[in-house]
């Protein structure tokens, strides 16, 4: 039996947390300050920014700052919506990690993109769950440079990080493209994960890891490697992404809730990769494509729309 299919038209402070180093306090995400280097334990020092950043704190909502990584990895810049519990519709014992994708273009500053902190706030207003996003390491304000199994280890940290927060009792996951892959990959691994949400998601990264060379100077283009002389060993580091296999692992997510979202028109990642995906999971999958969408599925309503629906119907079921 093939996956459900449809077209659309047109609380309190953050524990420490075992192998992942922690620090929360007032941080802006407009500072453009890059963090320093690796963490093998303690807390990373404080970022200095108001709870409510340029207005994303809505009275239903506030945002916050925090700095997470995994143990022995850089210092990851992490912003942590948390809703009004008077305003919000869930019962706020869920968590939500928000993942973000490869960047296409080069990072021309170290500050964030505003989108994902935007969204993680409106997931917070209206699902009434406390939502984690982050800049993966390599990227945003975030330290270190990028491999696959370091951004793994990174969702992870995410992941760990959020079951910290008092009264969360259940986690669920959230991606855009690679990070939603990612996402699949992370469920998969973890059974504790409640359900996932990836939204054009590739099927495999095979092909980015086939000419190591090309790659590496890909990466060091866009700003995703600042070191000099990385990675060391560039033919093992390319073959993190050919090793991993989503379509494997994605059969390991039912009976948990699984949405997959693609837009018809997206030119970056062929929506065969998504229904690839969701074919690998059986009967389980929620597959939506939605008719003359491209890749930048964060700035399409639709897309949005089915995923705030996705949760107010799983959410509310877990309430």
């Amino acid at each position: 039996m093939g996956p459900r299919e449809g077209t659309v038209a047109g609380g309190g402070p953050v524990a420490p947390v075992p192998g992942v180093t922690l620090s929360t306090g007032p941080g802006s995400p407009q500072s453009g300050s890059r963090p320093g280097g690796a963490r093998s334990g303690g807390d990373a020092g404080p970022r200095g920014a108001p709870a409510k950043i340029n207005g994303w704190g809505n009275g239903r909502a506030a945002l916050e700052t925090l700095e997470f990584g995994a143990a022995g990895g850089p210092a990851l810049a992490g912003y942590l919506a948390r809703p009004n519990f008077s305003a919000a519709s869930g019962s706020g014992r869920h968590g939500v990690v928000l993942a973000h994708g490869f960047p296409e273009t080069v990072q021309k500053t170290a500050a964030p993109s505003s989108g994902y902190p935007q969204l993680a706030t409106r997931l917070a207003a209206e699902t009434g769950a406390a939502v984690l996003t982050f800049e993966f390491r390599g990227t945003g304000a975030s330290g270190g440079d990028f491999s696959l199994d370091g951004w793994r280890a990174d969702l992870g940290a995410g992941i760990r990080t959020l079951r910290q927060v008092p009264g969360i009792e259940e986690i669920w996951l959230v991606g855009f493209a690679a990070g939603g892959t990612l996402s699949i990959c992370a469920a998969a691994e973890d059974p504790s994960v409640a359900g996932v949400a990836a939204l054009a998601p590739p099927a495999d990264f095979a092909d980015r890891g086939t000419d190591a060379r090309r790659l590496v100077a890909q990466a060091r283009a866009i700003g995703l490697i600042h070191t000099r002389g990385y990675p060391p060993d560039p033919s093992a580091w390319a073959r993190q992404l050919r090793q991993l296999r989503p379509t494997q692992l994605v059969a390991k997510v039912p009976p948990r809730p699984l949405l997959i979202i693609t837009g018809a028109n997206d030119d970056v990642v062929p929506m065969t990769d998504a229904r690839e995906l969701a074919d690998a999971a059986d009967a389980s999958a929620e597959l939506r494509v939605i008719a003359g969408a491209g890749h930048m599925l964060l700035h399409d309503p639709r897309a949005i729309a089915l995923l705030l629906g996705w949760f107010d119907r799983h959410l509310g079921a877990a309430t």
